[in-house]
């Protein structure tokens, strides 16, 4: 029937098949095509630190409570998490290929700040980082001084601080895990003099966290003062100590009867160095900054490298 229509209507044949040809062939110019589709499934990273706790305090503190709340996120296929003895959890959250990265970010987002209320004082007031990124590193970057110019703890520092958030802003990157650590005021004290003026560690961790604090002074000046009173001035005191001959000058015990005082030098010592010891890298044997540089879901590795 259809076929006797066309033979008889040549005529509209014709019309109808150029309008298909020319649909066909604005069609073309506007299909998306995948030259590079996905192969490998989104992860989204969740990561925070408990400074100072074993893989086994990380997990039953940090990891239980986040997982449970992550685990049957939409799209989710399977859940994997690592608790270190320094301290570190990682869990790496895998979805199905073709769920969108973002919004199975922001729903594990949402997840872990549920969580966030039952996790330690500590892991709170560090927090936890959510990012989406590929599983495989794309490429490692090392900082080192050739020549022995400057020594790994002002590398790992000028790493952090100028190297990292400059490639965190090349596109394509999605994460960058560093090796390289911050300057951070280490105290180191002696077991025996401490005993000897009936001290502990947590006696000097509640001095520093006394005396080494930031707080608003207020001003001068301010209504309701009194009228005479021509300029305001805001008041600036010394807040968090800076220097470690400032660290030393901590007031650990006092005698009011005796009036001797006992400061932080007298039981050990303070100086500028690394956050932790715990990593060593080289490069042809000179001790060097390491990132680990991950690509962003999507994007391309050849043009991210390049960038």
């Amino acid at each position: 029937m259809i076929a006797n229509t066309f033979i008889k209507r040549p005529v509209t044949a014709i019309v109808i098949s150029i309008v298909l040809l020319l649909v066909g062939t604005i069609s073309i110019f506007n299909l998306s095509v995948g030259q590079y589709p996905e192969i490998t499934p989104p992860i989204v990273q969740v990561t925070g630190a408990y400074t100072g706790a074993d893989a086994a305090t990380v997990e039953q503190t940090m990891a239980t409570p986040v997982e449970t709340q992550i685990n049957g996120s939409p799209g989710m296929e399977y859940l994997a998490s690592n608790s270190t003895n320094n301290g570190a959890l990682t869990i790496n959250a895998t979805f199905n290929i073709g769920t969108n990265i973002n919004i199975a970010t922001l729903d594990v987002q949402n997840r872990v700040s549920i969580a966030t209320p039952q996790l330690p004082d500590v892991v709170k007031r560090l927090g936890l980082t959510v990012r989406k990124r590929n599983p495989s590193i794309l490429m490692l970057c090392a900082i080192y001084a050739p020549k022995g110019s400057h020594n790994v703890t002002f590398l790992d520092n000028y790493t952090n601080i100028f190297v990292r958030d400059a490639l965190l802003r090349v596109d394509g990157v999605g994460d960058i895990f560093t090796r390289a650590d911050d300057f951070s005021m280490r105290i180191w004290l002696n077991p025996d003099k401490l005993a000897s003026y009936n001290l502990t560690a947590t006696d000097v961790i509640a001095a520093l966290n006394e005396q080494n604090v930031q707080v608003a002074a207020g001003s001068v000046g301010t209504p309701p003062q009194q009228d005479a009173q021509t300029f305001e001035y805001s008041i600036l005191v010394n807040g968090r100590l800076s220097q470690a001959s400032e660290f030393d000058k901590v007031i650990l015990k006092s005698n009011p009867v005796t009036g001797s005082i006992v400061y932080l030098k007298d039981v050990g010592r303070a100086e500028l160095g690394k956050f932790s010891y715990a990593s060593n890298s080289f490069v042809d044997g000179k001790r060097a900054s390491y990132l680990l540089i991950y690509q962003a879901p999507g994007s391309n590795a050849l043009a991210t490298a390049e960038g």
